[in-house]
């Protein structure tokens, strides 16, 4: 794939949040966060099952609307809902949990993928799309599978589809939530090494993990989340071999306190389903 993507200037970042919090109904769901991913950075969001990690992604690319805060992509402020601003979304790339590449309509994985060069007042297609798609399939190790419907396809190429249609765009910021849940060894081996090849292109990323897995050597930096506040911000937590052990907490030490409030020394990623 040619790479054609305007390079954001290094000294801007990506990503800036500030003081973003969200409240639906009586939950108070993220507290206060502050969150900065600049050029070429490779972000894991990391923590327990509830603790905000999906709610900071969407609020990040304008599907939720913060209760307070403000957050800049790619040097513009967001709208609310991402309205009334000048991000370019045809720079970013999202990929949200998996539920389905289809939605329920029988669409064609050449179908799904084209629609991830759809944004703002683009309507149409762009000339050389099916070359675009069927480079995104490829890059997924799809590329055989371009005119099969969505919803025949298993769960883990599913999310192997949604990926691809993040991927068309060519993206300079590409924000996943989760994306190699429920995705066999081999799918996570490839996506990792697509991942590879695009970051050392100047992609950067910010993704939502259970566990770092198969990026590990490309994560940079991990934030880790507790109950809405953000309790680590540095250096990813060294990786164990004994997640499957029982009892397993998931705790994983730091040797920079300074980064943790007082009840969370010892980093809990509670990581269960």
């Amino acid at each position: 794939m040619t790479d054609t993507r305007r390079v954001t200037e290094p000294s801007e970042p990506v990503i800036e949040a500030r003081g973003l919090h969200f409240r639906a109904g009586a939950s108070h769901i993220l507290r206060g966060i502050d969150l900065t991913v600049e050029h070429g950075e490779v972000v894991a969001l990391l923590g327990a099952n509830g603790s905000g990690k999906s709610t900071l992604v969407k609020s990040l690319v304008g599907i939720n609307t913060p209760s307070e805060g403000s957050v800049r992509l790619l040097g513009e402020p967001l709208g609310a809902g991402g309205r009334g601003s000048r991000v370019d979304w045809s720079r970013i790339g999202y990929v949200p949990q998996r539920s389905g590449a289809g939605g329920g309509i029988p669409s064609t994985a050449q179908e799904v993928v084209a629609s991830g060069l759809l944004h703002g007042r683009r309507l149409r297609l762009p000339r050389g799309w099916r070359q675009q798609v069927a480079v995104a399939l490829e890059q997924v190790g799809l590329a055989d599978r371009v005119h099969d419907p969505v919803h025949l396809l298993s769960g883990g190429q599913q999310q192997r589809i949604l990926i691809a249609r993040a991927l068309v765009r060519e993206p300079d910021l590409l924000v996943l939530d989760e994306p190699v849940a429920g995705v066999d060894m081999a799918s996570q081996e490839a996506f990792a090494a697509t991942m590879k090849r695009l970051v050392d292109g100047g992609l950067t990323v910010l993704v939502v993990l259970h566990e770092l897995g198969e990026l590990e050597p490309l994560v940079t930096r991990a934030v880790v989340l507790r109950h809405g506040k953000v309790v680590h911000d540095g250096a990813p937590p060294p990786a164990r071999h004994d997640h499957d052990r029982a009892g397993h907490r998931h705790q994983h030490p730091h040797a920079d306190d300074n980064a943790l409030d007082a009840e969370s020394r010892a980093l809990d990623l509670e990581v269960r389903p």
